[in-house]
């Protein structure tokens, strides 16, 4: 190898070629330093490699970085829906939101009460008239019907507005306050607002857009304590939902974003901002062209009521609530905890002018003369019905002098005898049963019976075991049936009973409607003095079957039941049936008309019209009675004694400073004055009898005067029916002079006069009071 090839070859590992060294900066090697990073040398495939970030660079995020974080925020977002929409039910109502009152109403549909604490009456959607809805909408969600269930801009827009101080709105949809209203609560929290929009979405995937504005108007609040329209319709308008006007439904839209702030009836400074808002309302009922640009124009700002108070219970309220809800319960109509959680409209059969007449009949013929300085006084209880007799509707019930200070019903409480207005019952079931006496003559209203004082009832063997005491113990030997009723005579009517049989006259009394189960009602001569127990509201349903000819039908309270718009089914009244014989029930009225005309219940003379009636005393004087009637009305009145204390029953003796309180007084009083007023401008009609046999209407005449028989041994025959010995012409149908009197016979006052309330006071009870029990 020349020299020249040995110093071109690359010299071996670790050995350098002679003469070899390393360039230094002056032939452009790299300065000194430390080791080259990794971003400075070449890239992958002999590209240059990125600059490596150094100082604020470094604290920038990349594009990837933002595309993965966004990434992941919408994945946290769509997991984090689809969790709350998968976890969120839909729960039940809460129980704020579904309590409602029963709304009871008169006949004529004015307002008579509500039992509840809440003011609620749910409406279907129907009974709101759509530009009403639409008064809403404009308010509250223009958008509804075409916007989903949450609005996820406005609830933001909302958040911002609270956050920087421009008030606190809302951003919720028509379908979230809804979901608020009635299934969560008003607090403020983050976890109810989460609730809220995903029960909001799911609601309105199961429910339509009508229901949940059905919903919505149900359960908002108005002020003046009225959740919901049709409550608020009747606080603001008194008017039902279904009768508003398009300037009374904007004015209540207005209400909804703050009832406080817009009540213009409670604050009248109020005004300015209310009619602001309402003209918001308007205008965007005509953006949305639910309104016309000259409808607009012509609508005038719809001011308010007055706030009322709320209908307590007090005065009759209460009790014609009560015995409302006692007639649906006992007939099961509602259940009765159904009735309890509310949401009833209940149109009774109450009449308001027929109610506040005989609120003020008790008030000005018995109240008024009440004193603090009688004791007795203290005991004084009334208790009042009255009935038409061709339908069996109640038209009035007088319960107490005020339900808050007297709870138990006077009308409907079946604790005091009922006294001689049962003995008309023991006749007409006479009549209706064809039935003779002993001596096997047909019982009519002339037939002679013995009335003399305890003289035992007989039977087909003989005493029976029984001889009742007449009223103050008079005697009337051989008085016919008409005059034994003008003057209730015991031992007559116990007689008959006896004659009848007790067990037709107790099946008789049934059929007219004394309820079947009522207290002491026995099959014995007793029946017929009246030991039963029976209401007041009962008695007035016999007599009004008296009154009808003898048919017979429940009577009702209601005349319309209602919940949420749809209607509960009512006893179709297709019950009225023939009770006894229209003989049986006209001849009975024949007689009950001589006891007004000529007898014990001359008072009720004061109604000024045809009447027939009965007077009754229980025992001791602890009540006092009248039961009677027109053609067109049926009524019964008792006063009665009750320790306020005790609730023992006390006797009446001395009561208004009188010395006995009796059923030809303040009862028949109270009658006569409640009739005329009840029956005003209604045209007086007479009764149409058709009387037993064809018989004639009875007339009055003397009692025969033979000498009465041993009260010890067999019973008298009894004299020939038929007409009397003496005959005595019959009279006009005006105050009847009363026959003569036989010797030895206490002679009964003449009839009484009538003037002013406080007149002819002094002989009360000087009517023949005394003869009857």
């Amino acid at each position: 190898m020349s020299d020249e090839q040995s110093q071109r070859r690359p010299a071996g590992r670790g050995h350098a070629p002679p003469g070899w060294a390393p360039r230094g900066p002056a032939h452009g090697a790299p300065p000194a330093g430390p080791p080259a990073g990794p971003g400075d040398g070449p890239g992958r495939n002999g590209r240059p490699a990125r600059p490596r970030r150094t100082g604020w660079r470094r604290l920038v995020p990349t594009w990837r970085m933002i595309l993965g974080g966004f990434l992941l925020i919408v994945l946290i977002i769509v997991g984090g829906l689809i969790a709350g929409y998968m976890l969120v039910n839909i729960p039940p109502a809460n129980k704020a939101a579904t309590a409602e009152s029963n709304v009871f109403l008169y006949s004529d549909g004015s307002q008579l009460a509500r039992d509840g604490e809440v003011n609620r009456e749910s409406v279907p959607l129907s009974k709101v008239p759509r530009n009403v809805q639409h008064a809403v909408l404009a308010a509250e969600d223009r958008d509804y019907y075409s916007e989903s269930a949450v609005n996820p801009e406005a609830m933001l827009r909302a958040a911002w507005n609270t956050v920087t101080g421009k008030g606190k709105q809302s951003g919720s949809t028509i379908t979230q306050q809804y979901v608020k209203n009635y299934y969560l609560g008003q607090e403020q929290t983050i976890s109810r607002k989460v609730k809220e929009f995903f029960i909001a979405i799911k609601l309105d995937r199961e429910e339509s857009k009508n229901d949940i504005l059905e919903g919505y108007l149900n359960t908002s609040y108005f002020g003046r304590n009225a959740y919901g329209i049709q409550a608020a319709s009747q606080a603001y308008y008194s008017k039902d939902s279904d009768k508003l006007t398009t300037a009374e439904g904007a004015y209540l839209a207005t209400l909804l974003n703050a009832p406080s702030a817009y009540d213009v009836g409670a604050h009248p400074e109020n005004r300015p901002r209310a009619e602001a808002r309402w003209r918001y309302v308007l205008d965007g009922m005509v953006k949305k062209k639910w309104l016309s640009p000259a409808e607009r124009a012509a609508t005038t700002f719809p001011t308010p009521g007055k706030t009322k108070p709320r209908l307590s219970m007090s005065g009759q309220r209460g009790y014609l609530v009560e015995a409302v809800k006692d007639y649906l319960t006992s007939n099961k109509i509602v259940d009765e905890n159904t009735l309890a959680t509310g949401g009833y409209r209940i149109t009774t059969t109450i009449e308001k002018k027929k109610q506040d007449a005989f609120v003020a009949a008790v008030r000005d013929q018995l109240m008024s003369e009440l004193s603090d300085t009688r004791k007795v006084d203290r005991y004084v209880r009334a208790g009042g019905a009255s009935i038409d007799p061709k339908t069996g509707k109640v038209v009035a019930l007088y319960g107490g002098i005020d339900y808050t200070k007297q709870y138990v019903n006077n009308a409907t409480r079946r604790d005091y005898q009922v006294g001689s207005t049962f003995k008309p019952f023991v006749f007409t079931s006479a009549v209706d049963n064809h039935a003779t006496t002993l001596a096997g003559q047909t019982i009519t209203p002339n037939t002679v019976y013995d009335g003399t004082n305890k003289r035992p009832v007989q039977g087909p063997n003989g005493p029976v075991g029984y001889a009742p005491e007449n009223e103050d113990g008079y005697s009337y030997p051989h008085v016919t049936v008409t005059r034994a009723t003008d003057l209730s005579v015991n031992a007559v009517y116990a007689q008959m009973a006896q004659d009848v049989g007790p067990g037709k006259v107790k099946d008789t009394a049934v059929a007219l409607g004394v309820p079947e189960k009522t207290p002491d009602l026995t099959a014995t001569p007793s029946i017929a003095l009246g030991p039963a127990t029976a209401s007041v509201l009962d008695m007035t349903q016999a007599y009004a079957t008296l009154a009808n000819h003898g048919r017979h039908g429940p009577y009702t309270l209601v005349e319309k039941i209602s919940k949420g718009g749809e209607e509960v089914q009512l006893p179709d009244g297709e019950d009225t049936r023939q009770a006894v014989s229209r003989e049986a029930a006209d001849t009975t009225t024949s007689i009950l008309q001589s006891v007004v005309e000529a007898g014990t219940g001359r008072r009720a003379q004061s109604a000024g019209r045809p009447a027939a009636g009965k007077t009754g005393t229980a025992e001791e004087d602890k009540a006092a009675w009248f039961a009677g009637y027109t053609p067109d009305l049926a009524t019964v009145v008792a006063v009665m004694g009750q320790d306020p204390d005790t609730g023992d029953q006390k006797p009446l003796y001395g009561a208004t400073g009188e010395d006995r309180v009796n059923g030809g007084g303040y009862p028949a009083q109270i009658w006569g004055a409640y009739t005329a007023q009840a029956l005003e401008g209604t045209e007086a009609t007479d009764f149409d009898l058709e009387l037993e046999n064809g018989a004639t209407p009875p007339t009055l005449e003397p009692e025969p005067t033979t000498a009465p028989p041993s009260t010890t041994g067999p019973p008298s025959p009894a004299p020939p029916t038929g007409p009397p010995t003496i005959p005595v012409p019959t009279l006009p149908p005006t105050i009847p002079v009363p026959p003569p009197t036989p010797p030895g016979f206490p002679t009964p006052p003449g009839p009484p006069t009538f003037g002013p309330p406080g007149e002819g006071k002094s002989d009360r009870h000087g009517d023949l009071l005394g003869y009857e029990y």
